[in-house]
């Protein structure tokens, strides 16, 4: 085994750099690989985007919301957040030993004094409590087995981040199951850092392995295979949103001037259909309103724009474009 080093905190780039690394990597060896996110929700493949997040939240916070290409639900990162990558070589089995993969976190932990144990289908817990979660891939007998381990999360922000009110949103995507969770720190015996946390890791997965640690420094090409990643998946709004299952979306608000009910279909992340109900009295016809959202991208800066040219007050009374704004997102 070698282990690879990254130290960005680039959520869209590392997803992109773990991708590179299972897929174009020489096979004929295992590879390790821990890496740190900033803020960020990772949503797993099969979810709809904003129907995971506490949109607000997000936006006034700077946190990236990023799609992986694996399963699961949808997970908030930061600084205090290790990340383990680890790939192998299938020995031919389609269903992996998950438990096998991970017994060197634990044995890691119990060097720290924490005592932890496996639990359901894919949590490691502490005294219940879910601080680690697991995902597996196999591919053309590649087996990528990763993890994401709270060591010191901001819990207040994971957990405004995933404060969603489940009304708004309709769609076939697969929903997150929300568990108590805990940060790894506290139970330890001696209040380590991070950066030490993560060596005692490293080491012990090797030690496991009775090999001694050894590098695998990637080249200039295997950088800008990343980068290609990079730049045409997971920086993009195409994956992280607009790759989101269909879905309904549905508000209502009153104001002075009377109620607005909107009501919107996302298909690809793009409004295929809008209807706008309410009590309001509007000197324009609402359906022309309608008609000029349909067909637009369903993201917040682009739904501004095309709408900076209306004058809505025409079409609800004393109402300011924000609001309205507020009324299509949150």
């Amino acid at each position: 085994m070698k282990y690879i080093v990254n130290n960005s905190n680039d959520a869209e780039y590392n997803l992109a750099f773990e991708e590179y690394c299972f897929t174009n990597l020489p096979k004929d060896e295992d590879y390790l690989i821990l890496w740190i996110n900033g803020p960020s929700i990772i949503i797993g493949k099969n979810q709809n985007a904003r129907e995971e997040i506490n949109n607000k939240y997000v936006e006034e916070n700077n946190i990236q919301v990023v799609r992986r290409p694996t399963g699961g639900g949808a997970v908030y990162h930061d600084l205090g957040n290790l990340n383990y990558s680890i790939i192998t070589t299938s020995q031919g089995e389609r269903i992996i030993d998950l438990k096998k993969y991970n017994i060197p976190i634990m044995k890691a932990l119990e060097k720290l004094g924490v005592e932890s144990e496996f639990s359901g289908r894919n949590d490691l817990v502490i005294d219940g409590k879910k601080f680690a979660g697991i995902a597996q891939s196999v591919k053309r007998n590649r087996v990528l087995n990763h993890g994401a381990m709270l060591f010191d999360v901001d819990l207040d922000a994971l957990t405004e981040s995933l404060n969603v009110r489940e009304d708004k949103y309709k769609s076939k995507g697969v929903k997150s199951v929300r568990s108590r969770v805990t940060n790894i720190k506290p139970y330890m015996d001696d209040r380590i850092g991070m950066e030490e946390f993560k060596d005692t890791l490293l080491r012990t997965m090797f030690e496991m392995k009775k090999e001694e640690p050894e590098e695998y420094i990637l080249s200039e090409e295997e950088l800008k295979g990343i980068d290609k990643i990079y730049n045409e998946r997971y920086g993009t709004w195409e994956w992280n949103y607009g790759y989101s299952p269909d879905s309904n979306f549905s508000n209502y608000k009153r104001f002075p001037f009377g109620s607005i009910d909107v009501r919107l279909d996302i298909k690809n992340g793009v409004i295929d259909g809008c209807k706008i109900f309410g009590d309001f009295f509007g000197v324009e016809d609402i359906q022309n309103l309608e008609d000029k959202l349909k067909g637009e991208r369903y993201e917040k800066d682009h739904i501004r724009t095309i709408l900076k040219e209306k004058n809505l007050k025409e079409y609800f009374g004393d109402i300011e474009l924000e609001e309205f704004i507020e009324l299509l997102f949150d």
